[in-house]
């Protein structure tokens, strides 16, 4: 059986639900975010958020909220696990910076500049 709010239904359980959402936008010298956040629900890996009716246009200078509904839909077991995955790949690229010892990087400077005197 659907509960209020929820749409259709998938093979593993509801596929969209349709809560309040309150939306927090500030456009400033100092900062430029906007920022949804979906009342009452648990968001999880993959699961895509349609905010409805949201401001096009929001005056310099100025913060504000607003009160609105969203759309939250539900990825399946197989998304879940591909945005799960693909994140802790992207993560492990950061490992993969390039940093060198201090030592290393100052021996090397030493000796081009010895070479190119």
């Amino acid at each position: 059986m659907i509960k209020a709010g929820e749409g259709a239904r998938g093979w593993f359980g509801p596929r969209s639900i349709e809560v309040p959402c309150t939306i927090e936008i500030e456009q400033s010298f100092d900062s430029f975010h906007a920022h949804a956040i979906p009342e009452g629900v648990v968001l999880r890996p993959g699961d895509r958020v349609i905010v409805h009716n949201a401001p096009a246009h929001v005056d310099f200078g100025t913060v504000t909220t607003y009160q609105t509904r969203a759309t939250v839909l539900r990825a399946g077991p197989l998304t879940r696990f591909w945005t799960e995955f693909s994140a802790i790949a992207e993560l492990t690229e950061l490992y993969h910076c390039g940093f060198e010892p201090k030592d290393h990087v100052t021996f090397q400077d030493h000796q081009h500049q010895e070479h190119a005197a």
